[in-house]
This record gives structure tokens, sequence and C-alpha cells, in this order.
């Protein structure tokens, strides 16, 4: 009777101590081990697009996507560091490089056609967003152990991101072989008595999106991300109001301002088309740009201890926040 009564006691006290270990290594692994990890670097590669006045589809000017002219699609990349301040919520820091371009002869727009604009322009973005994590992507298995093969998971993690950033671009056009810069000209009399204010190169803006990601181990994940980028310019193009008097515009900035500024094919339908006062642009209708990156995740593993065992048991962890 005593050694039953010792028995039952002895395994009373193993599974109690078995259960305490198992809550305290979930408590771990759910509550305070994604800080462990909460440092991230991300590359991207990837491609932009333009959402404006210039080129899009054979139509009048849409908004948002459905202008979107698949032709001038041209590179980006991108670097970003990721704090996770939460578990599921983050604040990113990033740079995007990218080349927006658009060109009126690759639609069939009767007035799109007409007016005979094109330009390119390199965009450097600074950002700062927080993304919110819906759901992050997980490994299978909890503990690499030699031999044994966990269920692995087809979970892919889902976030959203917006915030604020700064863009700096600066369009141009091609001229006998040759770049010329846009904005000094002044192509819509900016600066001119009469004409607008000169337009900065360097504007804010929102980025906002979404992105999927996928764990490949511990410290490395792909992804893929979208992001839409609302501007407040209108001059990403060098394309927004009227046409100015381009006599005006030859005066101050020569034949190759005029001509740039009003390069459009005469049409005998139309003979006033091109004239100062017609309509170049649409200024309601702002600027946008899309990136769409394939991406490369890295965390940055901190360890909170100097002990060589609790270093150990963070590496053979297999769970991804």
């Amino acid at each position: 009777m005593h050694r039953t009564l010792t028995r039952c006691v002895v395994l009373l006290g193993t599974l109690t101590a078995l259960t305490v270990t198992d809550l305290s290594a979930q408590y771990f692994r759910q509550s305070s081990y994604w800080k462990t990890q909460r440092n991230e670097l991300s590359f991207g590669f990837g491609i932009s697009n333009f959402l404006g006045e210039l080129g899009g589809r054979n139509q009048i000017g849409a908004p948002f996507v459905w202008d979107l002219e698949f032709s001038q699609t041209r590179p980006a990349a991108s670097f970003s560091y990721r704090y996770h301040v939460a578990k599921n919520v983050a604040l990113r820091l990033g740079l995007t490089y990218g080349v927006l371009a658009g060109n009126d002869n690759l639609t069939t727009e009767t007035y799109r056609k007409l007016r005979n604009l094109s330009f390119k322009s390199d965009v450097y973005e600074l950002q700062m967003v927080f993304e919110f994590h819906l759901y992050k992507e997980e490994l299978g298995h909890v503990y690499d152990l030699r031999g044994v093969k966990g269920t692995k998971s087809s979970r892919v993690g889902l976030y959203f991101f917006g915030g604020v950033g700064a863009f700096n671009f600066n369009p141009k056009a091609q001229l006998n072989n040759a770049w010329v810069e846009l904005q000094p000209l002044g192509t819509e009399g900016q600066g001119l008595e009469g004409g607008p204010e000169p337009y900065s190169l360097t504007q804010i803006c929102i980025p906002m999106g979404l992105g999927l990601r996928k764990a490949l181990n511990k410290q490395w994940s792909v992804g893929l991300e979208l992001q839409y980028t609302k501007t407040f310019t209108d001059y990403i193009d060098d394309v927004s109001t009227n046409y100015f008097d381009n006599d005006a515009i030859a005066d101050r900035s020569g034949a190759q301002g005029a001509f740039l500024a009003d390069p459009s094919v005469y049409d005998a339908r139309f003979p006033e088309f091109g004239s100062a006062g017609q309509q170049r642009g649409d200024p309601d209708d702002l600027d946008a740009y899309l990136f769409l990156k394939a991406q490369l995740h890295y965390k940055i593993v901190k360890y909170r201890s100097g002990s060589k065992k609790y270093r150990s048991r963070i590496r053979r962890q297999k769970i991804i926040f």
C-alpha cells in the first residue's frame, strides 16, 4: 500500500512537472519568442509602373489601375528595415528605387495620340509604414530533431501596410537621342507671367499595399509585395493643366523647350489642338505609381541570455512569429 501510494505521488509529480514545462514552453514560444526576432532586413527586386496622364490604355484617362500600360513596366529595387513593435504589428523604414515611364504613341486614343508626349523618370522613395500581419508564416514541427519528420505547414503569411513617405523624381523626354530634363523648361508656363509656380521635384506620398510571405527556415523568408503609392502632385510626367503660349516658352527656354512643350501632331479635324489654353492634362487626377516586388527577408536573432544552454535551445526552435 505504501509503495503504491509512493508510486502514485511520483507519477503525479512527474506529470505535473511535464505539464508545467509544456505550458512554460508554450508561453515562451507564443508570448515572447517573437521578441528574439523582432529585427528584420528585407531586400526586394521587381517592377514599377506609372499611373498618370501619359500613355495608358486606348481610352480617355481612367482612375487607379484601369489606365495601366503594361508595356511601360520598368525595374524596381528596395531595401528596408523592419522592427516588430508587437507580435503582429511592425514598423518598417524602407528605400525603394524605380523607373516610371509613359508614352502617348502607345495608345490609339485620338487625343492622346495627337498630344504625342512622352517621359521617363527615376524615382527614389523613402517610406515609414506600419504593417499589420493578419496571420504570420509558420514552419511545421516545433523541434529540429534528427530523424524526426514533422508535418510541414503550408500556411502563408499575409500582411497589409500603410504609412507616409517622400519621393524624388525628375521627368525627362528624349530628343535627338538625348534625355532632356523637363522641369527647368517650364513646359506649361511655370515661372512665366500668367503661368503656375515651378513644381518641386521632391514630394510627399502615401504608400499602401499588401504582401505574402513564406518561411524557408527560422531566419529566412521569401515573399511577394504589391504597393500602390498615392501622391499629391500631378507633375511626375510633367503634364498637368493646359497648353501655354508656345512663343513665350520659346523666348525663355529656346526652340528645344517650345518643341517639348508641344510636339503635337497636326490633324485637320482639330486645328486648334495644342494652342494656348487647350487641355494638356487633368489637374484633378493626381499621379500615382505601383511597385510589385519579390522579396527576401532575414530575421536578426537576438539572444537575451549569455547562457550557452539557452542559446542552444533558441537555435533549435522551429517556430516563426
